[in-house]
């Protein structure tokens, strides 16, 4: 009897192995969704095209929902899950919360963003990407070409990744000049879209002397990039633009400096790894300078040898020379200001 028992309960425990590897591994689809459309060539667009190349070296399909504004999205993501999609990437701060509730009401896999303390083993990862290290090279850029010797950061809302990035921006500016001037100045709480906003308030900051931005904003940088190719700086000279997220290269008219790149791509693929693996829901995703999932972009605009150096700073990231930290909090980011626009 003892033997016929320890078989049961070995083959009971074999049987649900073997149950759960295969449900694990049965990826078939993903789908991302986005509040604006795919071609801004930033945030929105870089989720698209991350989930493209995370689903074909993963081998699942994927499936496009774009344009859903900041809203509810609850029906999207209920349609989607009814069709199959065996994950669920909420590409949108907006919507932290609604796609953990879906994701409990119909035990579906999310993926969301700006919310680290929502991991829920199999249910819920979250992927709070932060730029930062490259945004300290932009910093460190930004000191060394600027002629006013002041510089601006104009941002949307203060997320944590924007966060990061501004803070990270300030402390390259300082590390490389500490005599160069920043100010810092917000959109709104919430003012991703809002390119007249940008262009409002990015006006403002070339006002107060910035002949460079570094600019956050999603559909709202095309505001920045506007103010800073129609608006002089104080000394009568070119204001410059950095970016982040994309690369505007395709619709640069000589004002684009540079822009912070991201990757997304191995986040999304371990993501579906990690959905296979029956171990979605259990850790934290990175980008960074030492594999490229973030990076300086290299345009004209900027002097080799000034390159030359500033991809000395790089390396010196990646050996762990310098350690830049991300900082996440809003209120600690604007002490690292010289002027913080109200």
């Amino acid at each position: 009897m003892l033997n016929k028992l320890k078989y049961s309960v070995s083959a009971l425990l074999l049987s649900s192995f073997m149950l759960s590897g295969a449900y694990a591994a049965d990826v078939k689809s993903i789908a991302i969704l986005t509040p604006e459309e795919g071609t801004d060539y930033g945030w929105n667009q870089q989720g698209v095209e991350a989930a493209k190349a995370a689903a074909k070296a993963t081998g699942v399909e994927v499936i496009l929902a774009q344009g859903l504004g900041y809203g509810d999205v609850r029906p999207t993501l209920r349609e989607l899950a009814e069709e199959g999609a065996s994950l669920l990437i909420a590409h949108a701060s907006g919507y932290n919360t609604s796609a953990p509730e879906i994701a409990k009401e119909l035990n579906v896999p999310v993926a969301i963003v700006d919310t680290p303390d929502a991991l829920t083993k199999g249910l819920i990862a979250d992927y709070t990407l932060s730029g930062h290290e490259g945004a300290y090279l932009a910093g460190r850029l930004a000191a060394k070409m600027t002629r006013t010797k002041a510089v601006g950061i104009v941002v949307s809302g203060e997320p944590p990744s924007w966060n990061s990035q501004s803070a990270a921006f300030a402390e390259g500016v300082k590390a490389e000049n500490p005599e160069v001037k920043i100010t810092y100045a917000v959109i709104g709480p919430a003012a991703y879209s809002d390119a007249a906003g940008g262009k409002r308030v990015t006006e403002s900051v070339i006002a107060s002397g910035a002949d460079i931005i570094f600019g956050q904003g999603n559909g709202s940088s095309f505001g920045m990039l506007q103010a800073v190719e129609t608006t002089k700086a104080t000394d009568g000279g070119k204001v410059y633009f950095i970016d982040v997220i994309g690369n505007k290269s395709p619709i640069d008219k000589g004002f684009l400096l540079s822009s912070v790149v991201w990757d997304i791509t191995p986040v999304y693929t371990a993501m579906i790894n990690d959905l296979k693996a029956d171990t979605f829901g259990t850790k934290s995703y990175a980008i960074g300078v030492k594999d490229d999932s973030v990076k300086l972009l290299k345009t004209p605009a900027i002097p080799d040898n000034v390159w030359s150096e500033v991809q000395a700073v790089r390396d010196d990231i990646v050996s762990g020379k310098i350690k830049v930290e991300p900082i996440f909090e809003a209120t600690a980011v604007r002490k690292l200001m010289t002027n913080v626009a109200e």
